[in-house]
C-alpha cells in the first residue's frame, strides 16, 4: 500500500515517548532503571532529530492485549499492579504504581505506529519503550517485561489491517523468547535473532526453527566480533528476512550487544547497530514499502545506550 508514497523519495519518521516511560518503576540498583529512559530521551532531543515529529503513545486497549496474552493474563497483570511500593512478577519484573500506564503505552505506542504507517503518515517509527517487551511470552511476564509489545504491534497489523506475512527482527544480545514462543506456530509470522549464547534465558539455540520452518536463531559466542554478527545477518538472518518477504517489518532493538554494556557480552559499537538497521531496511524498502516499526529493548550502560539508540533512530531516519 504504501510503497508508492516512499520510494525513491524521504523517509518520514516518527518517535513514540512519553514520561510515563520514566515513571516505570524498579528496585534501587536494578539494571532497567529509569535513567534509561533520561538516557535514551537524551539523545534525541538534540538538534540532529528535530525535525522527527514527536507523538504520544496512547495506551493499548484490552482488545490488542487479549490477541497476544489472553484476558486472564492481563486481568492478572492490572491487578497485580501496586498503589504503592512494588509487586514482583518474577525473580526480574516488577511493577510499582505508575509501571502498568507504561507498559499500557509501551504496547500501544506499537500499535499506533503501525497504524500511522500504513495510514501514509510516515514509513518508519521508533518507541523509546519502557518496560521492554520481548522476554513477555503469551501467559508468562520475565526478563524485565510485562506485555510484549512486538507481539502486539504485529497481530494488530493483521487483525485490524488485513495484513498476512509479519516479521520480527531482534538484534538484543539476549534471545527473544517471548516473540518466539507466540509465532512459533504461525506461518504467516517469521521471527529471527542474534544473541549471544550462552545468556539469559536460555533459550535460542539454532535448531530451535518454528514448526512451520519460520524461526532463525543465530547465536554467537561471549565476545562475538562485529564482523561475526554482520556475517550471522548477512548470511542466515537477512536472506531468510527477504525470502519471507514481509509484509511488516518489526525490529526488537536491544543496544546491550554493546561492548560497554554490563548484562552483555559481545564485542559491539554503534556502527554495528547503523548498519544492521540500514541493512534490515534494505530488505523492508524491497518487499514492504519501506514499513518499520522498532522498539526500544535493552541496554543498560547509559553512555553506550544514549549512542546507539541516536544511532539506530538516525539510521531508521534517513536511509
Amino acid at each position: 500500500m504504501a510503497a508508492h508514497i516512499f520510494a525513491g523519495g524521504p523517509r518520514l519518521m516518527l518517535i513514540y515517548s512519553t514520561p510515563s516511560f520514566g515513571l516505570h518503576e524498579t528496585p534501587r540498583g536494578h539494571a532497567e532503571r529509569p535513567d534509561r529512559y533520561r538516557a535514551v530521551e537524551r539523545s534525541l532531543k538534540t538538534p540532529a532529530f528535530d525535525h522527527i515529529e514527536r507523538r504520544d503513545p496512547p495506551r493499548a486497549t484490552s482488545e490488542a492485549i487479549d490477541r497476544v496474552h489472553g484476558s486472564a493474563y492481563r486481568e492478572m497483570i492490572e491487578a497485580a499492579a501496586p498503589d504503592a511500593g512494588l509487586t514482583q512478577l518474577d525473580p526480574d519484573t516488577f511493577m510499582g504504581p505508575a509501571s502498568l500506564d507504561a507498559a499500557l503505552r509501551a504496547a500501544g505506542g506499537g500499535v499506533a505506529a503501525v497504524d500511522a504507517i500504513i495510514a501514509g503518515e510516515a514509513t518508519a517509527a521508533f518507541i523509546a519503550a519502557r518496560p521492554p517487551g520481548h522476554h513477555a511470552e503469551p501467559e508468562r511476564a520475565m526478563g524485565f517485561c510485562v506485555f510484549n509489545n512486538a507481539v502486539i504491534a504485529a497481530r494488530h497489523a493483521q487483525a485490524d489491517h488485513g495484513l498476512e506475512k509479519i516479521a520480527v527482527v531482534d538484534f538484543d544480545v539476549h534471545h527473544g523468547n517471548g516473540t518466539e514462543a507466540a509465532f512459533w506456530s504461525d506461518e504467516k509470522a517469521f521471527f529471527a535473532s542474534s544473541h549471544e549464547w550462552p545468556q539469559y534465558p536460555g533459550t535460542g539455540k539454532s535448531d530451535d526453527q518454528g514448526a512451520h520452518n519460520n524461526i532463525y536463531n543465530v547465536p554467537l559466542a561471549h565476545g562475538a566480533s562485529s564482523l561475526t554478527f554482520r556475517r550471522a545477518w548477512g548470511d542466515v538472518i537477512l536472506p531468510a528476512l527477504q525470502a519471507f518477504c514481509p509484509e511488516f517489518i518489526i525490529i526488537s532493538a536491544g543496544f546491550d550487544a554493546h561492548r560497554a554494556d554490563p548484562l552483555g557480552g559481545l564485542d559491539l559499537d554503534e556502527d554495528d547497530f547503523t548498519w544492521v538497521t540500514h541493512a534490515i531496511l534494505e530488505v523492508a524498502t524491497a518487499t514492504c514499502g519501506g514499513r518499520v516499526v522498532s522498539f526500544l529493548e535493552g541496554g543498560y550502560d547509559l553512555d553506550a545506550l544514549a549512542a546507539s539508540t541516536a544511532s539506530h533512530v538516525r539510521a531508521l531516519d534517513d536511509a
